[in-house]
């Protein structure tokens, strides 16, 4: 799928606020998403405030996205626990998986390492995107939010989404 067909999916599908931090694996997606009039695209400096963004759309009567690289987990640990799973925001986290089987730049191999099981270890159900089912996915993802009210984490690997 290329990036402009998933952020189609992506409005097709209710989300209208999206917010992150680049990374150059969703460079792309951020890219159409910021340039193109049909979608909502505020850039944020760091994770945490992009979640903080999120929740006050989605208190606002939105449905929000927040992208970022998976090293932007551990600087929002804070406001993932203490905001966004606390008070049962059903946001839409797309996170890329940088150093993933330890390929990467030497500062992304640790994170890369641990995506998971941080993620595993809040209690955020996550699901790994791949091209075959990723409008599956993305479905699921949308039931779980809506019936749990909570946060879903899906995963982006390098090249899944050009």
């Amino acid at each position: 799928m290329n990036h402009k067909e998933f952020c189609t999916l992506l409005k097709k599908n209710g989300f209208n606020f999206y917010t992150g931090v680049p990374c150059s694996i969703l460079g792309n997606i951020i890219n159409h998403l910021s340039k193109n009039k049909q979608f909502t695209y505020v850039p944020a400096t760091r994770e945490d405030e992009a979640l903080g963004m999120a929740a006050g759309a989605y208190m606002g009567g939105k449905k929000p996205v927040v992208l970022m690289q998976n090293s932007g987990l551990g600087v929002s640990i804070n406001a993932l626990t203490s905001l966004i799973l606390l008070y049962k925001f059903p946001i839409l986290l797309i996170i890329s998986w940088r150093g993933y089987k330890g390929k990467d730049a030497p500062e992304h191999i640790l994170m890369g390492k641990y995506t998971l099981k941080f993620l595993r270890s809040t209690n955020i159900p996550t699901k790994i995107l791949s091209k075959n089912i990723l409008e599956k996915q993305l479905i699921e993802s949308i039931h779980i939010m809506k019936n749990q009210e909570i946060p879903v984490a899906l995963v982006l690997k390098k090249g899944v989404i050009d």
